[in-house]
């Protein structure tokens, strides 16, 4: 169960308590909750479940309360656990590993530092941070995870160990999926980096950071899903743009006779072209029947 379906449940939950439903209807959807929720630490601070839930441990009905209890300790338990895998994480402090690149996985990090950052976000860079990126006995693959580290640290507050964590999370999700240190591999670090870089999209970097967006997801998203959104509505308006001066009827339109019109069956239709898609999809024509006026358009 994501964030979204859990704030759904809840805020059904919620609403049923308030309306004074049945206690059956209530508990249906407490029994939903024990049994299909997991959430992590970050998604009950978004979605406030455990507070809403916590409440309802003292409500005047003992099976809604006991089964409030009851669902409060487990996700509290699942938090612990989840806290405890990454202390576990921190605890294994080691040495980069000496293992052949093309076997190795990366070394946990070796920084002690997992402090708040205070200093300059805007200059932060592995070596400012004085982090040790050599981590596979790949010079390729290390410098990745370096990159990605000066992708996600810039401009944060995260920790130098959450952020080196992070990054070699990435660096070992994207060689996996691209089945080693290629020119593939190699094209998407350096979009991933250039993504993270942007001053306008810091959103994506928060949420590879928080987990939203897991390594295995972000290192195969598209060139559009990486974008801002700020840089999708920019897309969306020169697109609009873009189709609205091609269907503005023009003096100079070029004319074809192996174009046939489906409506009058003529062969006298004008044309033009525009790009609306990205740039690397086949342009769209827009056509226009001289005779009877019928309008059309393919790619």
């Amino acid at each position: 169960m994501d964030e979204r379906e859990l704030s759904r449940r809840i805020k059904a939950l919620g609403k049923a308590v308030s309306s004074n439903e049945p206690t059956s209807a209530i508990i249906a959807i407490m029994d939903n909750l024990k049994k299909d929720a997991a959430p992590t630490e970050e998604m009950l601070r978004a979605t406030k479940a455990g507070v809403f839930v916590g409440k309802l441990r003292s409500n005047a009905d003992k099976d809604i309360a006991r089964l409030a209890s009851e669902i409060v300790t487990k996700w509290r338990k699942g938090v612990d656990a989840q806290k405890a895998k990454k202390a576990a994480q921190r605890a294994k402090l080691a040495s980069p590993s000496s293992t052949p690149a093309s076997t190795a996985s990366p070394a946990p990090p070796s920084t002690s530092s997992n402090k708040p950052y205070e200093g300059d976000t805007e200059k932060r860079h592995f070596k400012e941070d004085k982090v040790d990126i050599n981590r596979t006995g790949s010079t390729i693959r290390d410098n990745c995870i370096g990159m990605i580290y000066n992708g996600l640290a810039y401009r944060a507050t995260d920790s130098i160990e959450d952020v080196l964590l992070r990054s070699i999370e990435v660096e070992n999700a994207a060689y996996r999926a691209y089945k080693g240190d290629g020119q593939d591999y190699r094209s998407k670090m350096r979009s991933l980096f250039i993504s993270l870089k942007n001053k306008t999209n810091r959103q994506l970097g928060r949420k590879v950071m928080s987990g939203d967006i897991a390594p295995e997801h972000f290192v195969i998203m598209s060139t559009k899903e990486l974008a801002s959104e700020e840089q999708r509505a920019k897309d969306e308006a020169l697109k609009k743009e873009n189709m609205k001066k091609a269907q503005v009827p023009m003096a100079e339109k070029s004319i074809s006779d192996a174009l046939k019109c489906g409506k009058c069956g003529q062969k006298k239709v004008s044309y033009s072209q525009a790009q609306t898609r990205s740039a690397d999809e086949p342009m769209t024509t827009f056509c226009e029947c001289t005779v009877c006026g019928n309008r059309w358009k393919f790619s």
